[in-house]
């Protein structure tokens, strides 16, 4: 299609659509009622009389209404499958014209964003969902719960690791109604209508959002670190804050993934080393508490630490080089800073 074929095709559909108030409004109270009057439109809407007249052939002009010259005038609805045939042929042809021409903005590896669009919160909470690998963390309403269901339990079934919180706990699903472990390996509801919308993919894809921006309040705002290390922020907050503080258990998931496993989050880390048991290997990716820089250790587990609290986590590893202590992001008790955790039950997982 060509650049002056897509416009006026972009121009024509935007067109038919580019309804005001009182086309809206009669429209669908003709449509609701087959056939009107002026009159009878007037009397059915907020429409002023003097206006309906103007309205009507403003629809009729784009083919959504037919008007009978009687006495009275008589409004008659056109099926919308006839009234929005071409236009549909249209849309579609237009889209994938559109799409064919869409050239996706690149994606800063550093990069922060401010967002107040809803749709825009929508879509990055999407994508988190879905690019997740291995580890997502969620703080979500109950209606965003089901509207991303389906992604959930694609994430689940993958063995990607999901602590997820429904919040206000009053408002999520029961469990006898809600099938939280196809969904989560861990859900627990919390209280409070201020707890913020949070998705963190892998411990650095996240986004921070309050309920009141999914509520087309323009005043709020969303931030999203688009694979930035500054996601640990974001993965603290809902670790330490959020998740000790959601204490209603809605399900959990007893089926484990299998080892080797990989852990942004050393909190989830140890947490499941100490409910499966046994004997544990790891390869750390990291950064040298003490000197900075990168660093990679190797050996087995052999001391793990954890509060119940959840906000304190640590493990051991018994190296070639001795003992080597780990800790989460922003660590400085322990020797390494782990970034990525890799675990094993025969020997220390290799690194792709």
């Amino acid at each position: 299609m060509a650049t002056d074929e897509l416009r006026s095709t972009v121009e024509r559909v935007g067109d038919r659509f580019n309804l005001g108030e009182y086309e809206i409004d009669a429209y669908l109270t003709v449509l609701a009622h087959g056939q009107l009057t002026a009159s009878e439109i007037a009397d059915r809407t907020d429409i002023p009389q003097p206006r309906v007249y103007d309205t009507v052939r403003s629809l009729s002009d784009r083919g959504l209404v037919e008007l009978r010259e009687s006495r009275p005038m008589k409004i008659v609805a056109i099926d919308p499958g006839d009234a929005f045939d071409d236009v549909q042929d249209a849309l579609e042809e237009m889209i994938d014209e559109l799409e064919a021409r869409y050239t996706a903005p690149a994606r800063e590896t550093e990069a922060v964003s401010l967002v107040k669009s809803r749709s825009t919160i929508l879509r990055y909470l999407e994508e988190i969902i879905e690019q997740a690998e291995y580890e997502l963390a969620l703080s979500l309403t109950p209606d965003l719960l089901i509207r991303f269901e389906d992604q959930l339990r694609a994430a689940t079934s993958a063995d990607v690791s999901v602590d997820l919180i429904v919040t206000p706990a009053v408002e999520a699903p029961l469990p006898a109604e809600f099938d939280y472990e196809a969904v989560a390996t861990t859900a627990r509801a919390r209280r409070g209508i201020t707890t913020p919308v949070i998705a963190v993919a892998d411990g650095n894809y996240s986004m921070y959002a309050t309920q009141d921006a999914l509520r087309d309040d323009q005043d709020r705002y969303g931030v999203i670190f688009n694979r930035s290390a500054l996601g640990f922020l974001v993965s603290g907050f809902f670790g330490t804050v959020l998740w000790t503080t959601a204490e209603q258990i809605l399900g959990e998931n007893s089926e484990g993934r299998p080892y080797p496993r990989k852990y942004a989050s050393i909190r989830r880390c140890v947490k499941d080393l100490i409910e499966d048991g046994g004997e544990f290997y790891a390869t750390i990716e990291g950064r040298d508490v003490e000197r900075g820089g990168s660093r990679v250790v190797r050996g087995q587990v052999v001391d793990v630490s954890f509060e119940m609290s959840e906000e304190v986590a640590s493990l051991t590893l018994e190296t070639d080089d001795g003992s080597v202590s780990v800790g989460g992001r922003v660590a400085a008790i322990e020797d390494v800073e782990a970034h990525e955790i890799h675990i094993g039950r025969q020997e220390p997982p290799t690194l792709e």
